[in-house]
């Protein structure tokens, strides 16, 4: 495996487990307005809101994260498709 293709491919996997600790702190009350909370909103938001915009929630329901999750899993393989022509 490539040393760049695996930097892009661990980059989106870090990106992937800040989206999903982003998706659960809502779980927990005032987690969001800790410092954590606060750095991980300003580098996970500008993604997630494209598909908050698109995909409504369902009650209480926000599926658009995971829609988000799965993009970047799709992305993930794309990366990979990518590479695999350099080779």
């Amino acid at each position: 495996m490539d040393y760049l293709e695996l930097l892009v491919l661990r980059l989106v996997n870090l990106y992937q487990f800040a989206v999903i600790i982003y998706i659960l702190m809502s779980w927990f009350p005032g987690a969001r307005e800790s410092s954590i909370g606060q750095f991980l909103k300003n580098i996970v938001e500008p993604y997630l809101e494209p598909f908050r915009k698109i995909i409504p929630p369902l009650g209480m329901l926000d599926i658009s994260g995971v829609v988000a999750l799965i993009t970047l899993e799709f992305a993930t393989q794309g990366v990979r498709v990518l590479f695999s022509f350099f080779r």
